[in-house]
Protein backbone atom coordinates (compact mmCIF):
# COMPACT_ATOMS: atom_id res chain seq x y z
CA UNK A 1 0.00 0.00 0.00
CA UNK A 2 1.14 3.20 -0.76
CA UNK A 3 2.07 5.16 2.11
CA UNK A 4 1.24 8.45 3.52
CA UNK A 5 4.36 10.22 3.17
CA UNK A 6 7.73 10.85 5.00
CA UNK A 7 9.39 8.27 7.79
CA UNK A 8 8.40 7.91 11.51
CA UNK A 9 9.35 10.90 13.79
CA UNK A 10 9.14 10.43 16.97
CA UNK A 11 8.34 13.69 18.42
CA UNK A 12 4.65 15.96 18.03
CA UNK A 13 5.68 18.96 15.68
CA UNK A 14 5.71 22.15 17.15
CA UNK A 15 2.67 24.47 15.55
CA UNK A 16 1.10 23.45 12.38
CA UNK A 17 2.33 20.14 10.77
CA UNK A 18 4.35 21.04 7.62
CA UNK A 19 3.18 19.98 4.12
CA UNK A 20 4.92 16.72 4.71
CA UNK A 21 4.38 16.07 7.94
CA UNK A 22 2.73 12.62 8.92
CA UNK A 23 -1.17 12.74 9.81
CA UNK A 24 -1.02 9.44 12.03
CA UNK A 25 -4.78 9.60 12.03
CA UNK A 26 -4.59 8.00 8.45
CA UNK A 27 -2.59 5.33 9.89
CA UNK A 28 -5.15 4.64 12.55
CA UNK A 29 -8.03 4.51 9.85
CA UNK A 30 -5.49 2.09 7.56
CA UNK A 31 -5.25 -0.19 10.51
CA UNK A 32 -8.58 -0.25 11.31
CA UNK A 33 -8.93 -1.25 7.95
CA UNK A 34 -6.13 -4.01 8.18
CA UNK A 35 -7.92 -5.40 11.28
CA UNK A 36 -11.83 -5.66 9.42
CA UNK A 37 -10.14 -8.03 6.78
CA UNK A 38 -8.71 -10.13 9.92
CA UNK A 39 -12.35 -10.62 10.81
CA UNK A 40 -13.51 -11.63 7.17
CA UNK A 41 -10.26 -14.06 6.72
CA UNK A 42 -10.61 -15.26 10.12
CA UNK A 43 -14.56 -15.51 10.40
CA UNK A 44 -16.38 -15.91 13.48
CA UNK A 45 -15.15 -19.43 14.85
CA UNK A 46 -12.18 -17.88 15.88
CA UNK A 47 -13.00 -14.93 17.80
CA UNK A 48 -13.18 -15.60 21.68
CA UNK A 49 -14.48 -12.17 22.87
CA UNK A 50 -17.86 -12.59 21.16
CA UNK A 51 -19.26 -15.50 19.91
CA UNK A 52 -21.91 -16.58 17.17
CA UNK A 53 -24.58 -15.84 19.58
CA UNK A 54 -22.89 -12.89 20.96
CA UNK A 55 -22.55 -10.01 18.41
CA UNK A 56 -20.08 -11.72 16.34
CA UNK A 57 -21.93 -12.11 13.00
CA UNK A 58 -23.02 -8.64 13.81
CA UNK A 59 -19.02 -7.53 13.86
CA UNK A 60 -18.73 -9.63 10.64
CA UNK A 61 -21.78 -7.85 9.18
CA UNK A 62 -20.20 -4.49 9.44
CA UNK A 63 -16.74 -4.90 8.62
CA UNK A 64 -17.04 -7.13 5.37
CA UNK A 65 -17.02 -4.88 2.37
CA UNK A 66 -16.39 -1.90 4.64
CA UNK A 67 -12.69 -2.95 5.20
CA UNK A 68 -11.58 -3.48 1.91
CA UNK A 69 -13.09 -0.25 0.99
CA UNK A 70 -11.60 2.01 3.42
CA UNK A 71 -8.34 -0.08 2.47
CA UNK A 72 -9.11 1.75 -1.14
CA UNK A 73 -10.25 4.51 0.33
CA UNK A 74 -6.96 5.57 2.28
CA UNK A 75 -5.02 4.15 -0.97
CA UNK A 76 -6.00 6.94 -3.09
CA UNK A 77 -5.20 9.52 -0.08
CA UNK A 78 -1.99 8.07 0.02
CA UNK A 79 -1.42 8.59 -3.65
CA UNK A 80 -2.62 12.61 -3.56
CA UNK A 81 -0.16 12.45 -1.10
CA UNK A 82 2.77 11.33 -3.65
CA UNK A 83 1.77 12.89 -5.92
CA UNK A 84 1.77 16.52 -4.48
CA UNK A 85 -0.90 16.29 -1.19
CA UNK A 86 -3.13 19.52 -1.87
CA UNK A 87 -1.41 20.80 -4.68
CA UNK A 88 -0.96 18.23 -7.66
CA UNK A 89 3.03 18.02 -8.82
CA UNK A 90 4.12 18.95 -12.17
CA UNK A 91 7.01 18.18 -14.03
CA UNK A 92 10.03 16.70 -12.85
CA UNK A 93 8.23 16.16 -9.21
CA UNK A 94 5.60 14.28 -10.70
CA UNK A 95 7.59 12.40 -13.25
CA UNK A 96 9.83 11.07 -9.91
CA UNK A 97 6.41 10.53 -8.02
CA UNK A 98 4.75 8.32 -11.18
CA UNK A 99 8.35 6.42 -11.05
CA UNK A 100 7.53 5.70 -7.46
CA UNK A 101 3.68 4.77 -7.93
CA UNK A 102 4.70 2.18 -10.94
CA UNK A 103 7.65 0.60 -8.67
CA UNK A 104 5.50 0.50 -6.35
CA UNK A 105 2.63 -1.46 -8.47
CA UNK A 106 5.06 -3.83 -10.04
CA UNK A 107 6.03 -5.11 -6.77
CA UNK A 108 2.63 -5.08 -4.99
CA UNK A 109 1.26 -7.17 -7.79
CA UNK A 110 4.69 -9.71 -7.64
CA UNK A 111 3.72 -10.04 -3.45
CA UNK A 112 0.13 -10.54 -4.23
CA UNK A 113 0.67 -13.26 -6.66
CA UNK A 114 3.21 -15.20 -4.39
CA UNK A 115 1.03 -14.73 -1.62
CA UNK A 116 -1.86 -16.21 -3.72
CA UNK A 117 0.57 -18.99 -4.24
CA UNK A 118 0.42 -20.04 -0.49
CA UNK A 119 -3.40 -21.35 -1.22
CA UNK A 120 -5.19 -19.86 2.37
CA UNK A 121 -8.89 -19.75 1.93
CA UNK A 122 -8.80 -15.74 0.98
CA UNK A 123 -9.53 -13.42 -1.64
CA UNK A 124 -5.92 -11.77 -1.36
CA UNK A 125 -6.46 -8.08 -2.71
CA UNK A 126 -2.72 -6.72 -3.67
CA UNK A 127 -2.81 -7.81 -7.41
CA UNK A 128 -5.91 -5.87 -7.73
CA UNK A 129 -4.46 -2.88 -6.38
CA UNK A 130 -1.68 -2.83 -8.43
CA UNK A 131 -3.97 -2.18 -11.04
CA UNK A 132 -5.35 0.19 -9.28
CA UNK A 133 -2.58 2.51 -9.01
CA UNK A 134 -2.17 2.17 -12.88
CA UNK A 135 -5.73 2.92 -13.42
CA UNK A 136 -5.38 6.48 -11.28
CA UNK A 137 -2.19 7.87 -13.18
CA UNK A 138 -3.98 9.78 -15.24
CA UNK A 139 -6.02 11.36 -12.73
CA UNK A 140 -3.33 12.49 -10.45
CA UNK A 141 -3.15 16.18 -11.84
CA UNK A 142 -6.74 16.39 -10.99
CA UNK A 143 -8.05 18.44 -7.75
CA UNK A 144 -10.73 17.54 -5.27
CA UNK A 145 -13.59 19.05 -7.24
CA UNK A 146 -12.71 17.34 -10.40
CA UNK A 147 -11.69 13.81 -8.71
CA UNK A 148 -15.16 14.27 -6.37
CA UNK A 149 -17.05 14.22 -10.00
CA UNK A 150 -14.79 11.29 -11.28
CA UNK A 151 -15.80 9.49 -8.53
CA UNK A 152 -19.84 10.60 -8.40
CA UNK A 153 -19.59 9.76 -12.44
CA UNK A 154 -18.03 6.20 -11.64
CA UNK A 155 -20.37 5.74 -8.56
CA UNK A 156 -23.78 6.81 -10.37
CA UNK A 157 -22.69 5.15 -13.77
CA UNK A 158 -20.61 2.00 -13.36
CA UNK A 159 -22.83 -0.29 -11.58
CA UNK A 160 -25.48 -0.11 -14.33
CA UNK A 161 -22.91 -0.78 -16.57
CA UNK A 162 -21.06 -3.26 -15.35
CA UNK A 163 -24.83 -5.09 -14.94
CA UNK A 164 -25.13 -4.77 -18.90
CA UNK A 165 -21.85 -5.79 -19.82
CA UNK A 166 -21.98 -8.90 -17.24
CA UNK A 167 -25.85 -9.85 -18.79
CA UNK A 168 -24.61 -9.28 -22.28
CA UNK A 169 -21.25 -10.97 -22.80
CA UNK A 170 -19.56 -12.49 -19.04
CA UNK A 171 -22.33 -15.24 -17.20
CA UNK A 172 -21.19 -15.75 -13.94
CA UNK A 173 -18.41 -18.79 -13.73
CA UNK A 174 -16.06 -19.69 -11.91
CA UNK A 175 -12.96 -17.13 -10.48
CA UNK A 176 -9.08 -17.78 -11.37
CA UNK A 177 -8.24 -16.49 -8.03
CA UNK A 178 -6.79 -13.39 -6.71
CA UNK A 179 -4.34 -12.89 -9.89
CA UNK A 180 -7.09 -12.00 -11.85
CA UNK A 181 -7.88 -12.24 -15.77
CA UNK A 182 -8.33 -8.55 -17.37
CA UNK A 183 -12.33 -9.53 -17.09
CA UNK A 184 -12.33 -10.03 -13.35
CA UNK A 185 -9.94 -7.12 -12.62
CA UNK A 186 -12.47 -5.04 -14.59
CA UNK A 187 -15.78 -6.23 -14.19
CA UNK A 188 -16.08 -10.03 -12.30
CA UNK A 189 -13.50 -10.55 -9.86
CA UNK A 190 -14.05 -10.25 -6.51
CA UNK A 191 -12.48 -6.33 -5.73
CA UNK A 192 -13.74 -4.97 -9.49
CA UNK A 193 -12.28 -1.79 -10.40
CA UNK A 194 -15.42 -0.75 -11.89
CA UNK A 195 -16.37 -0.68 -8.42
CA UNK A 196 -12.78 -0.20 -6.09
CA UNK A 197 -11.41 2.57 -8.16
CA UNK A 198 -14.57 4.97 -7.04
CA UNK A 199 -12.85 4.07 -3.31
CA UNK A 200 -9.35 5.22 -5.16
CA UNK A 201 -10.68 8.41 -6.53
CA UNK A 202 -12.33 9.23 -3.38
CA UNK A 203 -9.63 8.70 -1.72
CA UNK A 204 -7.55 11.48 -3.91
CA UNK A 205 -10.15 13.51 -3.68
CA UNK A 206 -9.86 13.59 0.50
CA UNK A 207 -6.01 13.73 -0.03
CA UNK A 208 -6.23 16.67 -1.84
CA UNK A 209 -7.71 18.57 1.16
CA UNK A 210 -6.13 20.08 4.15
CA UNK A 211 -6.81 17.09 6.72
CA UNK A 212 -5.63 19.21 9.30
CA UNK A 213 -7.81 22.05 9.06
CA UNK A 214 -10.89 21.39 11.49
CA UNK A 215 -13.75 22.76 8.73
CA UNK A 216 -12.29 20.33 6.32
CA UNK A 217 -12.87 17.58 8.79
CA UNK A 218 -16.37 18.26 9.98
CA UNK A 219 -17.13 18.73 6.08
CA UNK A 220 -15.90 15.25 5.03
CA UNK A 221 -18.29 13.85 8.25
CA UNK A 222 -21.16 15.73 7.03
CA UNK A 223 -20.35 14.20 4.02
CA UNK A 224 -19.80 10.62 5.16
CA UNK A 225 -22.90 10.90 7.06
CA UNK A 226 -25.02 12.00 4.16
CA UNK A 227 -23.59 9.27 2.01
CA UNK A 228 -24.73 6.71 4.77
CA UNK A 229 -28.50 7.93 4.95
CA UNK A 230 -28.61 8.10 1.12
CA UNK A 231 -27.03 4.78 0.99
CA UNK A 232 -29.87 2.91 3.54
CA UNK A 233 -32.76 4.92 2.94
CA UNK A 234 -32.37 5.00 -0.81
CA UNK A 235 -32.26 0.82 -0.54
CA UNK A 236 -35.01 0.91 1.70
CA UNK A 237 -37.42 3.11 -0.30
CA UNK A 238 -36.58 1.16 -3.13
CA UNK A 239 -36.70 -2.65 -2.11
CA UNK A 240 -39.76 -1.57 0.68
CA UNK A 241 -42.28 1.21 -0.90
CA UNK A 242 -41.30 0.53 -4.41
CA UNK A 243 -41.46 -3.17 -4.31
CA UNK A 244 -38.07 -3.89 -5.31
CA UNK A 245 -37.46 -7.06 -2.52
CA UNK A 246 -40.94 -8.63 -3.50
CA UNK A 247 -39.69 -8.18 -7.80
CA UNK A 248 -36.29 -10.04 -6.31
CA UNK A 249 -38.34 -12.39 -4.65
CA UNK A 250 -40.45 -13.20 -7.79
CA UNK A 251 -37.32 -13.45 -10.06
CA UNK A 252 -34.67 -14.72 -8.20
CA UNK A 253 -36.34 -16.98 -5.59
CA UNK A 254 -36.84 -20.43 -7.80
CA UNK A 255 -33.65 -20.85 -8.63
CA UNK A 256 -32.31 -20.07 -5.52
CA UNK A 257 -34.58 -22.13 -3.42
CA UNK A 258 -34.62 -25.14 -6.31
CA UNK A 259 -38.28 -24.75 -6.57
CA UNK A 260 -40.67 -23.57 -9.67
CA UNK A 261 -42.08 -20.63 -10.17
CA UNK A 262 -45.10 -21.72 -9.44
CA UNK A 263 -44.37 -23.30 -6.16
CA UNK A 264 -42.31 -20.23 -5.11
CA UNK A 265 -44.99 -18.17 -5.23
CA UNK A 266 -47.38 -20.49 -3.03
CA UNK A 267 -48.06 -18.42 0.16
CA UNK A 268 -47.35 -21.31 2.27
CA UNK A 269 -43.28 -21.09 1.39
CA UNK A 270 -43.07 -17.27 1.06
CA UNK A 271 -40.96 -16.47 3.95
CA UNK A 272 -38.68 -19.14 3.18
CA UNK A 273 -38.37 -17.73 -0.25
CA UNK A 274 -37.38 -14.39 1.20
CA UNK A 275 -34.74 -15.64 3.47
CA UNK A 276 -33.14 -16.97 0.15
CA UNK A 277 -33.19 -14.04 -1.51
CA UNK A 278 -32.43 -11.48 1.49
CA UNK A 279 -29.48 -14.47 2.71
CA UNK A 280 -28.10 -14.02 -1.00
CA UNK A 281 -28.01 -10.60 -1.15
CA UNK A 282 -25.67 -11.03 2.22
CA UNK A 283 -22.87 -13.31 0.68
CA UNK A 284 -22.55 -11.62 -2.85
CA UNK A 285 -18.85 -11.35 -3.31
CA UNK A 286 -17.86 -8.88 -5.99
CA UNK A 287 -21.13 -7.90 -8.13
CA UNK A 288 -24.72 -8.46 -8.39
CA UNK A 289 -26.46 -11.68 -10.37
CA UNK A 290 -28.07 -10.38 -13.79
CA UNK A 291 -31.51 -12.07 -13.57
CA UNK A 292 -33.16 -8.96 -12.66
CA UNK A 293 -31.84 -5.32 -12.42
CA UNK A 294 -33.83 -4.66 -9.11
CA UNK A 295 -30.17 -6.02 -7.36
CA UNK A 296 -29.11 -3.17 -8.11
CA UNK A 297 -31.20 -1.54 -5.13
CA UNK A 298 -29.75 -3.87 -2.42
CA UNK A 299 -26.79 -1.96 -0.61
CA UNK A 300 -25.16 -5.18 0.77
CA UNK A 301 -21.40 -5.46 0.97
CA UNK A 302 -19.33 -6.51 -1.79
CA UNK A 303 -22.14 -6.19 -3.80
CA UNK A 304 -20.68 -2.87 -6.26
CA UNK A 305 -24.07 -1.31 -6.49
CA UNK A 306 -24.31 2.72 -6.21
CA UNK A 307 -26.06 2.63 -2.76
CA UNK A 308 -23.17 0.12 -1.45
CA UNK A 309 -20.65 2.28 -3.14
CA UNK A 310 -22.03 5.48 -1.19
CA UNK A 311 -22.33 3.16 1.57
CA UNK A 312 -18.81 2.27 1.86
CA UNK A 313 -17.61 5.90 1.33
CA UNK A 314 -19.61 7.34 3.76
CA UNK A 315 -18.31 4.87 6.61
CA UNK A 316 -15.15 5.22 5.21
CA UNK A 317 -15.06 9.16 5.72
CA UNK A 318 -16.34 8.92 8.67
CA UNK A 319 -13.78 6.45 9.99
CA UNK A 320 -11.11 8.12 8.80
CA UNK A 321 -12.61 11.95 10.76
CA UNK A 322 -13.19 9.91 13.79
CA UNK A 323 -9.47 8.60 13.93
CA UNK A 324 -7.88 12.07 12.82
CA UNK A 325 -9.51 13.19 16.05
CA UNK A 326 -8.74 10.86 18.55
CA UNK A 327 -4.99 10.72 17.68
CA UNK A 328 -4.75 14.40 17.73
CA UNK A 329 -5.86 14.10 21.59
CA UNK A 330 -4.79 11.00 22.26
CA UNK A 331 -1.13 10.52 20.00
CA UNK A 332 0.33 8.06 22.67
CA UNK A 333 -2.51 5.79 23.17
CA UNK A 334 -2.76 5.55 19.67
CA UNK A 335 0.53 4.65 18.97
CA UNK A 336 0.14 1.17 18.73
CA UNK A 337 -2.72 1.37 16.39
CA UNK A 338 -0.98 3.67 14.14
CA UNK A 339 2.37 1.36 14.11
CA UNK A 340 0.07 -0.92 12.49
CA UNK A 341 -1.24 1.76 9.64
CA UNK A 342 2.47 2.22 9.27
CA UNK A 343 3.43 -0.70 7.95
CA UNK A 344 0.14 -2.52 5.81
CA UNK A 345 2.03 -4.28 3.79
CA UNK A 346 3.61 -5.94 5.81
CA UNK A 347 1.00 -7.00 8.38
CA UNK A 348 -1.39 -7.60 5.43
CA UNK A 349 1.43 -9.81 4.10
CA UNK A 350 2.40 -11.35 7.25
CA UNK A 351 -1.46 -12.34 8.54
CA UNK A 352 -1.26 -14.59 5.24
CA UNK A 353 1.64 -16.11 5.73
CA UNK A 354 0.82 -17.11 9.68
CA UNK A 355 -2.36 -18.01 8.23
CA UNK A 356 -1.13 -20.46 5.92
CA UNK A 357 1.11 -21.90 8.70
CA UNK A 358 -1.48 -22.28 11.03
CA UNK A 359 -3.96 -23.85 8.50
CA UNK A 360 -0.97 -26.37 7.40
CA UNK A 361 -0.66 -27.28 11.50
CA UNK A 362 -4.48 -27.24 12.42
CA UNK A 363 -5.93 -28.68 9.18
CA UNK A 364 -9.99 -28.02 9.02
CA UNK A 365 -10.05 -27.02 12.41
CA UNK A 366 -7.70 -23.95 11.95
CA UNK A 367 -10.43 -21.19 13.23
CA UNK A 368 -10.52 -21.47 16.97
CA UNK A 369 -11.96 -19.22 19.45
CA UNK A 370 -9.34 -16.29 19.99
CA UNK A 371 -7.79 -16.95 17.31
CA UNK A 372 -8.46 -13.56 15.75
CA UNK A 373 -7.62 -11.59 18.82
CA UNK A 374 -4.09 -13.05 19.16
CA UNK A 375 -3.84 -11.75 15.44
CA UNK A 376 -4.96 -8.32 16.21
CA UNK A 377 -2.34 -8.17 19.34
CA UNK A 378 0.94 -9.74 17.71
CA UNK A 379 0.26 -7.40 14.40
CA UNK A 380 -0.14 -4.72 17.55
CA UNK A 381 3.42 -5.99 19.15
CA UNK A 382 4.79 -6.34 16.31
CA UNK A 383 4.64 -3.18 14.95
CA UNK A 384 4.94 -1.22 17.93
CA UNK A 385 8.04 -2.88 18.66
CA UNK A 386 9.65 -2.24 14.99
CA UNK A 387 8.48 1.19 15.08
CA UNK A 388 10.43 1.62 17.99
CA UNK A 389 13.47 -0.18 17.28
CA UNK A 390 13.50 0.03 14.09
CA UNK A 391 11.21 2.29 12.13
CA UNK A 392 9.78 1.94 8.72
CA UNK A 393 8.48 -1.84 7.95
CA UNK A 394 9.95 -4.70 6.69
CA UNK A 395 8.04 -4.67 3.30
CA UNK A 396 7.29 -0.99 3.80
CA UNK A 397 11.32 -0.33 3.74
CA UNK A 398 12.11 -2.60 0.60
CA UNK A 399 9.19 -1.32 -1.60
CA UNK A 400 10.68 2.25 -0.82
CA UNK A 401 13.90 1.26 -1.47
CA UNK A 402 13.23 0.10 -5.06
CA UNK A 403 10.80 3.43 -5.46
CA UNK A 404 13.87 5.29 -4.35
CA UNK A 405 16.39 3.81 -6.63
CA UNK A 406 13.79 3.51 -9.89
CA UNK A 407 13.90 7.19 -9.09
CA UNK A 408 17.48 7.36 -9.50
CA UNK A 409 17.41 5.32 -12.92
CA UNK A 410 15.50 8.01 -14.41
CA UNK A 411 17.36 10.83 -13.24
CA UNK A 412 20.36 9.09 -14.72
CA UNK A 413 18.56 8.39 -17.60
CA UNK A 414 17.28 12.21 -18.35
CA UNK A 415 20.80 13.59 -17.21
CA UNK A 416 22.04 10.61 -20.01
CA UNK A 417 19.32 12.44 -22.49
CA UNK A 418 20.72 16.13 -21.84
CA UNK A 419 17.85 16.52 -19.44
CA UNK A 420 17.80 18.42 -16.02
CA UNK A 421 15.93 16.83 -13.18
CA UNK A 422 14.35 19.34 -11.07
CA UNK A 423 14.81 19.60 -6.74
Amino acid sequence: MAQNQSDDTSTAPAGPPSPKARIDGIDAARALAVFGMFVVHLGVASMGFLSPENYAWDLHGIVRGNSSALFALLAGVSLAFMTGRTVPAAGEPLRRAIARILTRAVLIGLLGAVLDVMAVPIAIILTYYAGFFLLALPLVKLRPGALWAVAGALAAVGPFLSFALREAFFPPQLRSGSVPTLTEFFLTGYYPAVTFMVFVVAGMAVGRLDLTATAVRVRLAVTGAALSVFAYGGSWLALGPLGGLDRLVAASGPELTGLTPEAAADPAVAEQVRYAVTDHAESISGQVPTDTWWWLAVNTPHTGTTFEIAEAVGQGLLVLVACLFLCDRFRIAMYPLTSVGRMPLTVYSGHILVLAVVIGAAGSGWASPWLLEWFVLGALLFATLWRLLVGRGPAELLLGEAANGAVSLVDERRRASGGRPGG
